[in-house]
């Protein structure tokens, strides 16, 4: 189970979005996403030693606001390209665009 620090940042971008967040049930991840009760994906990465990937909150802890939108917006070029949704249903990388970055 992940250990991962979920950031109030992440709590409102659910929040707003309409759905819960918790740390994830998964070693490889960071945080799963629910709706309704309902596990709607698994999202954040995790390195093999078990450090968690940065995400746009770390950022600002860690950079601060300015540092951290230039590693968003290099974050959204490079997953730009992946599927947003599949057969009506959200992806993972959706969530993680809307939720960690």
């Amino acid at each position: 189970m992940s250990n991962y620090p979920i950031k109030t940042l992440q709590f409102e971008k659910a929040k707003k979005m309409g759905v819960e967040i918790k740390p994830s049930t998964l070693k490889t991840k960071k945080i799963d996403v629910f709706k309704d009760g309902k596990k709607l994906a698994s999202i954040g990465g995790v390195y093999k030693d078990g450090r968690f990937y940065n995400d746009y909150a770390t950022y600002i802890e860690k950079l601060g606001k300015t540092e951290a939108d230039k590693k968003r917006k290099n974050y959204l070029a490079r997953h730009a390209k992946e599927p947003k949704e599949k057969n009506g249903i959200k992806t993972p990388s959706y969530w993680a665009d809307k939720i960690l970055w």
